[in-house]
Protein backbone atom coordinates (compact mmCIF):
# COMPACT_ATOMS: atom_id res chain seq x y z
CA UNK A 1 0.00 0.00 0.00
CA UNK A 2 2.90 2.29 0.74
CA UNK A 3 4.24 1.84 -2.81
CA UNK A 4 0.87 2.74 -4.34
CA UNK A 5 0.64 5.94 -2.30
CA UNK A 6 4.23 6.86 -3.10
CA UNK A 7 3.62 6.31 -6.82
CA UNK A 8 0.40 8.33 -6.72
CA UNK A 9 2.19 11.16 -4.92
CA UNK A 10 4.95 11.13 -7.53
CA UNK A 11 2.46 11.42 -10.39
CA UNK A 12 0.61 14.25 -8.64
CA UNK A 13 3.92 16.08 -8.15
CA UNK A 14 4.86 15.66 -11.83
CA UNK A 15 1.43 16.90 -13.00
CA UNK A 16 1.68 19.86 -10.62
CA UNK A 17 5.15 20.74 -11.97
CA UNK A 18 3.89 20.50 -15.55
CA UNK A 19 0.97 22.79 -14.79
CA UNK A 20 3.26 25.38 -13.20
CA UNK A 21 5.50 25.24 -16.27
CA UNK A 22 2.50 25.70 -18.54
CA UNK A 23 1.25 28.69 -16.54
CA UNK A 24 4.69 30.34 -16.53
CA UNK A 25 5.35 29.86 -20.26
CA UNK A 26 1.80 30.82 -21.29
CA UNK A 27 2.00 28.92 -24.57
CA UNK A 28 -0.89 26.95 -26.01
CA UNK A 29 -0.69 23.18 -26.02
CA UNK A 30 -0.08 21.72 -29.49
CA UNK A 31 0.66 18.34 -30.99
CA UNK A 32 4.16 17.16 -31.76
CA UNK A 33 3.69 16.07 -35.38
CA UNK A 34 1.17 18.53 -36.80
CA UNK A 35 -1.85 16.29 -36.33
CA UNK A 36 -4.62 16.34 -38.89
CA UNK A 37 -3.24 19.39 -40.75
CA UNK A 38 -0.19 17.30 -41.73
CA UNK A 39 -2.58 15.16 -43.81
CA UNK A 40 -3.84 18.19 -45.72
CA UNK A 41 -7.28 18.18 -44.10
CA UNK A 42 -8.88 21.38 -42.85
CA UNK A 43 -11.33 19.70 -40.50
CA UNK A 44 -11.56 16.57 -38.42
CA UNK A 45 -14.53 15.33 -40.45
CA UNK A 46 -14.12 14.73 -44.17
CA UNK A 47 -17.49 13.04 -44.51
CA UNK A 48 -19.19 12.34 -47.81
CA UNK A 49 -22.56 13.66 -46.63
CA UNK A 50 -23.50 16.41 -44.17
CA UNK A 51 -24.10 15.64 -40.51
CA UNK A 52 -27.48 16.19 -38.83
CA UNK A 53 -26.41 19.56 -37.45
CA UNK A 54 -25.50 20.85 -40.94
CA UNK A 55 -28.66 19.37 -42.43
CA UNK A 56 -30.76 21.36 -39.96
CA UNK A 57 -28.78 24.53 -40.81
CA UNK A 58 -29.40 23.90 -44.53
CA UNK A 59 -33.12 23.51 -43.83
CA UNK A 60 -33.14 26.78 -41.85
CA UNK A 61 -31.08 28.57 -44.51
CA UNK A 62 -28.36 29.52 -42.01
CA UNK A 63 -25.66 27.18 -43.34
CA UNK A 64 -22.35 28.56 -44.60
CA UNK A 65 -22.33 28.24 -48.44
CA UNK A 66 -18.68 27.10 -48.46
CA UNK A 67 -19.48 24.30 -46.05
CA UNK A 68 -22.45 23.16 -48.15
CA UNK A 69 -20.42 23.36 -51.39
CA UNK A 70 -17.88 20.99 -49.88
CA UNK A 71 -20.37 18.14 -50.19
CA UNK A 72 -21.15 18.81 -53.86
CA UNK A 73 -17.73 17.76 -55.18
CA UNK A 74 -15.92 14.49 -55.67
CA UNK A 75 -14.54 12.93 -52.49
CA UNK A 76 -10.81 13.47 -52.05
CA UNK A 77 -8.49 10.85 -50.69
CA UNK A 78 -5.28 11.59 -48.87
CA UNK A 79 -2.23 9.38 -48.94
CA UNK A 80 -0.93 8.71 -45.44
CA UNK A 81 2.78 8.03 -45.33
Amino acid sequence: METVLLTFGFFVAVIFAMSIGFIVKGKTIKGSCGGITALGMKKMCDCEEPCDNLKSKIADGTADPEEVARFNKEPQFYEVK
